[in-house]
């Protein structure tokens, strides 16, 4: 199955993401997670990408759509679960081209509809630990007492960056919704609020799972 993944920044799109693949067996496909691993190794889009970054440019979407093809012939042959791409119709329509040359399209849409104001609680309680990269919330995930020192808020988790955030969603993403309604593919719309095994199992009883 290839499923695609949307909701507002902090939706949870990324946990329940990677949920979703230990169910089904495929990659969760999050061109974020992509870059950084080709940057990583090497590889020749990765370091076209690095050389552009580096520059302090955006990696233009021929470069995304050339690792989520190289990403589809390996581990993702049999499906993938696409978290936070595409991000826009344009993305949306590259990504239906690339899927039909290989005689695949997308499956479902999975839209995780949390409020602004529970996504803004949600974002700005968090802190990370920048030795290891681990996310934490002060109220539901507390880091470690040894380790909370050095745990830090980074700028994209502030209130007025998060809500600038979703305010560029809201224009360039949202849109995907009715992209793949009128595309005939089936858009499942679940209660991101509650807990994790909750939204996790309306989602694969959505899916037949």
């Amino acid at each position: 199955m290839d499923l695609v993944l949307l909701g507002a920044p902090g939706a949870g799109k990324g946990t329940q993401g990677a949920l979703l693949a230990d169910a089904l067996g495929v990659p969760k496909i999050a061109t974020g997670d992509m870059l950084r691993d080709a940057v990583r190794q090497g590889t020749e889009l990765g370091l076209k990408a690095k050389a552009i970054m580096d520059a302090g440019h955006l990696v233009s979407d021929d470069i995304v759509l050339g690792l989520v093809r190289e990403r589809l012939a390996g581990d993702g042959a049999n499906g993938a679960i696409f978290d936070g791409y595409p991000r826009n119709v344009a993305q949306a329509q590259s990504l239906d081209g690339l899927l039909g040359e290989l005689g695949r399209r997308i499956g479902a849409v999975v839209y995780i509809d949390v409020d602004d104001d529970a996504i803004v609680q949600r974002m700005s309680g968090r802190t990370t630990d920048p030795v290891t990269g681990v996310v934490y919330h002060h109220t539901h995930n507390p880091p470690p007492s040894d380790i909370a020192a050095r745990c830090v808020q980074r700028d994209d988790d502030r209130e007025e960056t998060v809500r600038h955030r979703l305010e560029v969603y809201r224009q360039s993403t949202a849109p995907l919704v009715d992209h793949y309604r009128q595309a005939g593919v089936a858009v499942h719309t679940v209660d991101g609020t509650r807990a994790i095994p909750e939204v996790q199992a309306e989602i694969l009883g959505l899916l037949g799972r």
